[in-house]
């Protein structure tokens, strides 16, 4: 039974392998000498004391691969789960061939086990190794990331770590499941799409935010943590936004109360005229961001900041939380295929 498996398992196991190889090579041979460059730029800026622009000028360069890589990472679940797990079982049952097997000695449940592991593991294990080479080219590049990419961010935190091994486990389990009740191969494909795409939309937004409390803090506006200021045109009012002190954490929501601790769009300032104003800086002042003099202003008003995040420190216990939830959607899955070939299938 497991040489059958193989044999019908191992086009598709050959063509995405084969991917996977070629992109490591790729990675392999150019990973060195940009590791090389961000050591060698580090150390340069180092010594002069600033490494502001340094860091910003080597992301910029190369944000076009960092982000291919994490879209390559990112949708090989929903490939696994399209071309392995939907046609596994849809196929057969199309045509009719999983009947020969059942004839042959083999029972249906040794004929699932062995289709399953084989190939569960299989999605596992190419889904690990394009992690670790992506993860491994990428790091450089994450350095000086800063808090433009930070780790916890939806689509970055979809893309490293262990959570893409629970994302490929489920995407099969999901598509071998689709399969077994569609019976048909190219609908099993299009429903599990669907059904993996709006669980990997769902996950970061309903219920990740929620796996471990999150802090929250209310804070006044300061040169330091500053991040939007702006205004929708003259004459209107400022409404302003601030960045957390951990520069890698995950900002869920933020809102700006007044005095009195009411939610309020903006703050009762504007632009054009007073302390707000760019112009009433003392000439000799850079103007860089807005004048320190209006925000002054703004919290001598009692405006403040009420900010929502996880920490950047969450980003393992995140990981293994969902990976959890994950596993046990799998197995869910799994279970179900089993109960369902013995009790519906014929």
């Amino acid at each position: 039974m497991i040489w059958l498996a193989w044999r019908q398992f191992r086009t598709p196991a050959a063509a995405l392998f084969a991917a996977v190889a070629a992109l490591a090579a790729v990675l392999a041979i150019t990973g060195p000498g940009l590791a090389d460059d961000h050591a060698a730029g580090l150390a340069g800026c180092t010594a002069q004391g600033d490494c502001s622009n340094f860091t910003r000028r080597f992301f910029d360069e190369h944000r076009s691969a960092f982000a291919g890589l994490i879209v390559v990472v990112v949708f090989l679940p929903g490939v696994i789960g399209l071309f392995w797990g939907a046609p596994l079982i849809a196929r057969e049952v199309e045509t009719g061939t999983h009947r020969l097997v059942w004839n042959q000695s083999v029972t249906r449940t040794r004929w699932l086990a062995v289709k399953l592991a084989l190939t569960g593991l299989a999605a596992v294990l190419v889904t690990g190794l394009t992690v670790l080479a992506v993860t491994w080219w990428s790091d450089p590049i994450q350095r000086t990331a800063g808090s433009e990419f930070p780790k916890l961010t939806p689509v970055l935190f979809d893309a490293r770590g262990v959570v893409p091994l629970g994302y490929a486990a489920f995407a099969f389990a999901l598509g071998v499941t689709v399969g077994m009740l569609v019976r048909r191969t190219l609908p099993a494909m299009a429903i599990t799409l669907a059904a993996f795409a709006a669980v990997q939309f769902a996950m970061p937004l309903l219920v990740r935010p929620h796996l471990l409390p999150p802090t929250e803090i209310t804070t006044t506006v300061t040169t330091e943590n500053v991040g939007e200021f702006m205004s929708e045109g003259p004459g209107n009012p400022i409404q302003v936004k601030v960045k957390p002190s951990d520069e890698g954490a995950w900002v869920l929501s933020q809102k700006t109360v007044d005095a009195s601790g009411r939610t309020v769009k903006h703050v009762g300032l504007t632009m054009d005229s007073g302390p707000c104003d760019p112009h009433s800086q003392p000439a000799s002042a850079e103007r860089l961001g807005p004048p320190k003099r209006c925000l002054d202003e703004i919290s001598r008003r009692g405006y403040r900041q009420v900010l929502s995040y996880q920490p950047s420190s969450r980003f393992w216990p995140l990981q293994w939380a969902e990976t959890g939830i994950y596993t046990v959607l799998t197995l869910g899955l799994t279970g179900f295929c089993f109960w369902w070939l013995r009790r519906r299938m014929s």
